[in-house]
């Protein structure tokens, strides 16, 4: 197949120190729309050492989940519900219509994220997401107050798939898994931060209660002005502009951060031209197209995300969203203390992913999905036991749920990770999208059975059978991820899918040889 230069992308580009085995720009072959492009910038981003660039991208994009976990606890404490004249099955509501806004968001975004690139994307959701924690606080009735917690859960929504995308495709392939697991994690940061102003916001002797759970709210927008600062100086995939006919903008990008890793006092080696893949791009890709990937190409790999996904979701939901009623129900603990006993659990929830992220990438991931997830049920098999038989206490409870949510905590994060890195890069938004819309969706309903479980915490009879589904649910996604997991561990994510516009590439140069045969 013969190289020329395109004159829409340009020539070959090298990167730092001119050869074509240190950089190996794109090289473009004629097409009938876009041309073919030969390029090592996926070997490229993979061969780089960790540098203060990675560090950027995982504080600048991962720094959103810590202020969506404030968001989220200020929720979960019901602070809110008395001065907007909330019930129990109202509070839980208000989690429905924020998770039912993630789903929206994650479609509509996630989509979007495919097309039109990481960068744009991320800047958007985030803007959605503050401006609907901003309104939160000036709600006025509970209608409001769904109203605006769904706009939240949109721009969150669309967080998933931008931000995860984004992070795998600008990670190096060594660091990738415990990376996406740390960044996912540090929700539970925002989450400790979330209880322990509760305690202190929802004191009514320290702050009135009408305005306490409001000025939580505020906290958000406040932060997320640093982060969209911080964003404008994170760029464009490098991978994604290859696909989309952007090849010599994606080779500016990544010579760009090679010149910053070795300005940082790294020495980077030659990529041996062995590594390179051709790449042809196209300008839009069909819905059935994406269909056909999920479903003829790769269906064990959609019925392993899905499962993922909604294991953890429902679980999660059900436990979170409750936490502060079951103290309150069942243990007499008052909301503004509820703080207390939930820093202790969400530092366990991110404890787990920083400590158990670096084996995901060494062990493996199928074998440590597996056991996070078997793990976590089999610790909260025992603590729905002990609490069928009123052995426990707030503090022991928690203690249970500290336990098993060490291990749930990594196992959520590696479900986001594993639909990230085992579909083609084309359709890696629309997969987190997607399959997280499906887990929104069952973990929407989790939240209202499980307080209508709950009731008015004069049985503890239906709460147990609750307690008990959502172990053996978890049970089901980790063996469904030792049998149809994807040892993905220290790939580049060309090497555990090809890009479709490798596929093209390949069809092309098939036809050529047929037609000169």
């Amino acid at each position: 197949m013969s190289e020329t230069a395109h004159p829409a992308q340009g020539g070959a580009g090298t990167g730092r120190g001119g050869s074509a085995g240190r950089g190996g720009g794109a090289r473009a072959t004629a097409g009938p729309s876009f041309q073919a492009v030969r390029s090592l910038i996926p070997a490229r981003m993979d061969r780089l050492p960790w540098a203060r660039f990675h560090t950027l991208v995982i504080v600048g994009l991962g720094a959103a989940w810590i202020l969506d976990g404030i968001e989220v606890q200020i929720v979960a404490a019901n602070g809110f519900a008395a001065d907007l004249g909330m019930s129990n099955e109202q509070i839980t509501a208000s989690a429905t219509f924020y998770l039912f806004g993630q789903v929206l968001g994650s479609l509509v975004f996630g989509r979007l994220t495919d097309r039109i690139g990481r960068k744009k994307l991320f800047a958007l959701t985030l803007a959605v997401y503050l401006a609907g924690s901003a309104l939160a606080g000036l709600s006025f009735s509970m209608w409001f107050f769904y109203l605006c917690r769904f706009i939240a859960g949109a721009g969150i929504g669309g967080e998933y798939s931008a931000i995860n995308s984004a992070i795998d495709e600008l990670i190096p392939a060594k660091y990738r898994g415990r990376v996406d697991l740390a960044v996912n994690g540090t929700y539970w940061a925002g989450v400790a931060l979330g209880a322990a102003s509760t305690i202190f916001l929802l004191d009514p002797e320290l702050v009135n209660e009408h305005w306490g759970w409001r000025i939580g709210f505020f906290i958000g927008p406040v932060l997320g002005l640093i982060l969209i600062l911080m964003r404008r100086a994170i760029p464009e995939s490098p991978r994604w502009m290859l696909t989309h006919g952007r090849g010599e903008e994606a080779e500016q990008i990544i010579a760009g951060i090679e010149e910053r890793v070795h300005d940082s006092g790294h020495e980077l080696g030659e990529v041996d031209e062995s590594r390179a893949i051709t790449v042809k791009p196209e300008e839009r890709l069909p819905f059935r197209e994406v269909a056909h990937v999920f479903f003829k190409v790769y269906p064990g790999r959609t019925v392993l995300g899905v499962t993922l996904m909604v294991t953890q979701s429902f679980l999660y939901n059900a436990i979170f969203f409750t936490y502060a009623i079951v103290l309150e129900q069942f243990y007499g603990v008052a909301k503004d203390a509820a703080g207390l006993y939930m820093i202790p659990f969400a530092i366990g929830n991110l404890l787990g992913p920083l400590l158990l992220g670096p084996l995901f990438d060494t062990i493996g991931r199928r074998r440590m999905i597996f056991g996070t997830y078997g793990l976590a049920a089999v610790i909260l098999t025992a603590s729905a036991i002990a609490f069928s038989a009123d052995l426990l206490t707030a503090t022991t409870h928690t203690v249970f749920w500290c336990v098993a949510f060490f291990f749930a905590s990594a196992g959520a994060s590696s479900a986001y990770l594993t639909v990230s890195e085992v579909f083609p890069l084309e359709v890696r938004g629309q997969a987190i999208s997607y399959f997280f819309s499906i887990a929104q969706i069952a973990g929407a309903i989790a939240p209202l059975i499980y307080g209508t479980l709950i009731g008015d915490g004069s049985s503890r009879g239906p709460l147990v059978i609750g307690y008990l589904g959502g172990s053996l649910i978890m049970l089901i996604g980790g063996i469904v991820a030792l049998v149809l997991g994807v040892d993905a561990e220290r790939k580049g994510l060309e090497d555990v899918a090809d890009p479709l516009s490798k596929r093209n590439a390949e069809a092309d140069e098939q036809g050529e040889q047929e037609a000169r045969a």
